[in-house]
């Protein structure tokens, strides 16, 4: 048995909200215990006041969570500066959190310390890693990879970057009634869970495939050996080199890609910074994207999750959505949730946010990545 359940209020009122957040929850537990859950918050909330309310209501409940920039439930649909809890109650499967610290000094050791946090010395047959980390201090692909090396096992890594309502100065975590920053919380499922996923951006391409010949790190300096910033002037014509166009990156000759937006660009140097590493060697295109096919990604992930998933019927629906969308899509950002939700069970649980960066695989048994301006689609059940 797998039962998920969402509380979601737009209370500004840190009490008043958690209480009807709480509320919420207790009616759809229907008097079960929960074991763990996921706390999403807009930036300004009393963060320390809420998780001590809900230790108070569950004792011992395995929490992580995150700040956010925008929230989507089954409850409230799309909302900003809001707050909702996710909570998971099984006697089949096992769920346990962990916190790495000090992320940016090292990753591998953070992330070390989050996964032998989570197993506490018992052996896990881990499904699933569900994260929401601090993504400022730190590089998303360097979080993603140190947590591949931690668990040593193929385990789906899926969720985001936690968000500070596009003010870009800090971000908060949460574990159990802790709340911090620089960190990287995470929990892991063992069991018989299915598990499935969809990846989509709306962004097409608009230039031909070429090969990154000179880059460290998120820094470019080279495309097919000439100056990057060149290679993005022939086909913008003038247009600002900017996260309108990012870069589609295809790793080991893959169909499918993973998006890096730019974020800054040196015309003497001719190299342009992204928000996050392009490996050397991959090959890349420039895309870009009207609003409405931004808004039919969400049908697309969605799509992709529902034909992987390999039993009868998930018990909720997490969404990863980047920032960067919500921001493009202004008054219409709301319509991403509409659209995604027109493909789904109505009675399903759906929760998510929008992140500073989605993490997951691109396809069913792939190696988990850092995404950018992208929707992710994560579907878990029992049966």
């Amino acid at each position: 048995m797998l039962k998920v359940v969402v509380g979601h209020s737009n209370d500004p009122d840190s009490h008043s909200a958690i209480q009807e957040v709480l509320e919420q929850c207790h009616a759809e537990l229907a008097g079960l215990m929960p074991k763990a859950g996921i706390l999403l918050a807009a930036i300004d909330f009393e963060h320390p006041l809420i998780l001590q309310h809900i230790q108070d209501a569950f004792p011992g409940l395995e929490l992580i969570g995150g700040t956010t920039d925008g929230e989507v439930s089954s409850v409230l649909g799309f909302q900003e500066d809001s707050l909702m809890l996710l909570l998971f109650c099984s006697d089949t499967i096992e769920i346990r959190a962990g916190l790495g610290r000090a992320v940016s000094k090292d990753p591998m050791a953070a992330a070390h310390q989050a996964v032998a946090q989570a197993k506490n010395g018992s052996p896990m047959d881990v499904k699933l890693c569900i994260t929401i980390p601090d993504g400022f201090p730190s590089s998303g692909v360097s979080i993603i990879n140190s947590l591949k090396h931690a668990l040593d096992q193929p385990v789906p890594i899926v969720g985001g970057m936690a968000g500070d309502q596009w003010r870009f100065q800090q971000t908060y975590q949460f574990y159990h009634s802790e709340v911090v920053s620089d960190a990287v919380p995470i929990l892991l499922f063992s069991g018989e869970l299915f598990v499935s996923h969809g990846v989509a951006s709306g962004w097409q391409p608009i230039s031909r495939k070429a090969t990154v010949t000179k880059a460290e790190g998120a820094m470019v300096y080279e495309i097919d050996h000439k100056p990057a910033t060149e290679f993005y002037d022939f086909y913008l014509q003038g247009l600002p080199i900017s996260g309108d166009y990012p870069l589609a990156v295809f790793e080991n000759n893959h169909e499918d890609f993973y998006l890096r937006a730019s974020n800054r660009s040196d015309r003497e140097t001719g190299s342009i910074l992204f928000m996050g590493d392009v490996p050397e060697q991959t090959t890349v295109q420039i895309t870009h994207a009207s609003c409405d096919e931004i808004i039919a990604a969400a049908q697309s992930s969605i799509e992709k999750a529902l034909s992987t998933y390999s039993g009868q019927q998930p018990a909720a629906v997490f969404l990863f959505s980047c920032a960067a969308r919500r921001w493009l899509l202004g008054s219409r950002a709301h319509e991403e949730y509409d659209l995604g939700k027109q493909f789904l069970n109505t009675q399903l649980p759906i929760f998510g946010f929008y992140t500073y960066g989605e993490i997951a695989p691109l396809s069913i048994g792939g190696e988990p990545h850092y995404h950018q301006e992208t929707l992710v689609t994560l579907l878990i059940g029992v049966e």
